[in-house]
């Protein structure tokens, strides 16, 4: 957990994390004859089994109402609201089976992206971490339980812009995807191996300023599967498109693949 930002810190308290209208406190009242490092590894076992627990009631959930639930990780400027934008267009212009997107957004503060994402056709719930640097189980719960998606929707869940905690928290999620960038190094999977291990998917985006970054993209892809030699990769630009129907056509295999897991008895 992180030992820097102060999320898991139990000597500092955390600001109310807000979804919507509702308040968590993430404050911890230990034992008060603990020392400092028994308590934060304390914390750190409760917090994550709690998490666990949650996740698994989340999963459970989720699958039952037929949701694809894909948790999205990035750094911030990967690009990944804009991927999620043109994501939310296409599949909403897809016949004769448009899909409907339901998004949890999670930043430590503004609704800017969660706007940017309505205004692409997709209802979405904000949820402010303040301190925190990671979405938890707890609180997409709530989230899920706000926007109530029909079945066979697409619940996409926007982490935190962080390559650390976020790989750390199961939220209940169905796959993982991982975004990066052109614009980042392309030893980023040697430097995060935790989220790149535990990804299913890779996108990497921004193909479109590939001429003016120092970004080699075999290196990167050869990173990737040095870490995790299970994850799909894929090529994108989400602004200009490129790569976007191999996007699109891996969801609709998972979607595909859903359906048939639903439809056994």
């Amino acid at each position: 957990m992180c030992g820097t930002c102060g999320c898991s810190n139990p000597l500092i308290r955390a600001q109310p994390v807000s979804v919507g209208r509702i308040a968590l406190d993430l404050s911890f009242d230990g034992p008060a004859d603990d020392q400092p490092d028994d308590r934060h590894a304390r914390l750190e076992r409760a917090v994550l089994d709690k998490n666990t627990r949650l996740a698994a009631q989340n999963r459970h959930a989720f699958e039952a109402a037929g949701l694809l639930a894909i948790n999205f990780m990035s750094s911030p400027g990967s690009g990944k609201t804009t991927l999620l934008e043109r994501t939310i267009e296409r599949l909403a212009a897809r016949r004769p089976d448009p899909l409907a997107v339901f998004v949890i957004q999670g930043d430590q503060a503004t609704d800017n992206d969660a706007a940017r994402v309505r205004r692409a056709g997709a209802r979405a719930v904000q949820i402010n971490t303040g301190q925190g640097c990671h979405l938890d189980a707890a609180m997409v719960e709530r989230a899920a339980r706000a926007l109530s998606p029909p079945p066979r929707s697409l619940l996409a869940i926007e982490n935190v812009g962080n390559l650390v905690c976020p790989a750390m928290f199961d939220l209940g999620e169905r796959y993982r995807v991982t975004v990066i960038s052109v614009t980042e190094g392309d030893d980023k999977p040697l430097k995060y191996p935790h989220m790149f291990r535990s990804s299913d998917l890779v996108i990497i985006n921004k193909l479109d300023l590939l001429e003016h970054c120092d970004f080699d993209l075999d290196v990167c892809r050869r990173n990737i599967l040095a870490m995790n030699p299970r994850a799909e990769i894929l090529i994108v630009s989400a602004r200009r498109g490129d790569g976007m129907d191999a996007w699109l056509a891996w969801l609709e295999r998972e979607l595909s693949r859903q359906e048939r897991s639903e439809a056994r008895p």
